[in-house]
């Protein structure tokens, strides 16, 4: 029997709306046709308040390390590395707490993770063997935040607004963009960046070719 070549970890960090989630999503439709490439989203970690009221649920504050269950997702990450399946949560971003759909992932040969605070975090970055942040201005990003969280989370345009201007921009300034410097590479402009985009899917095409070997 042959063993499985331990994965390789795709780390993408970088502010709200920065661009990160699109990125994986190129990489995920460039390769839709593999089962080589997973993508697993740091949003998805979000703790359970399912034991809290609706009320005190909006009150958390999301853009903080501490709303996150990284304790999981490193077990997650572990368990993937050693070869094994995966029960992923997902979030429910209009009740403010966990959805009850679980994701079943199996093991692959390149996971790319991508949230706010994936290179904020010690443990998470030695996970990590390529680390990339997403480097988009401000103005952008709150747009991109606030459009989406109207359209997609069922929040209100005054809502997106004090939350922008109460935690998430102080939290980026506390937290992300620090972790700018962890960074193998940074990307500016996201998803739209097609010269990075190309670079990362060639990386990726040569390990899965690697692991054919």
């Amino acid at each position: 029997m042959i063993a499985m070549k331990k994965p390789v970890i795709i780390g993408i960090a970088g502010g709200s709306a920065s661009g990160k989630s699109s990125i994986a999503q190129r990489l995920k439709r460039e390769f839709e046709n593999s089962n080589s490439v997973v993508i697993i989203r740091q949003d998805d970690y979000y703790k359970d308040q399912s034991h809290m009221s609706y009320e005190e649920r909006v009150k958390t504050n999301y853009d903080h390390p501490f709303a996150f269950d990284t304790e999981l997702l490193i077990q997650h990450l572990d368990n993937l590395i050693k070869g094994k399946r995966i029960e992923k949560p997902t979030y429910d971003f209009v009740n403010h707490t966990r959805s009850e759909v679980i994701e079943n992932i199996e093991p692959c040969d390149v996971i790319v993770l991508e949230g706010l605070f994936i290179l904020e975090n010690e443990q998470l970055r030695d996970h990590l063997d390529i680390k990339i942040f997403v480097d988009t201005d401000a103005d952008i990003r709150f747009i991109r935040r606030m459009t989406r969280d109207v359209k997609d989370r069922g929040r209100s345009l005054e809502s997106v607004v004090d939350q922008y201007t109460t935690t998430v921009r102080i939290m980026h300034d506390l937290f992300i963009e620090p972790s700018k410097r962890y960074a193998d590479v940074i990307v500016p402009e996201g998803g739209k960046n097609e010269v990075a985009i190309d670079l990362l899917t060639t990386k990726i095409s040569s390990i899965i070719q690697d692991h054919m070997i």
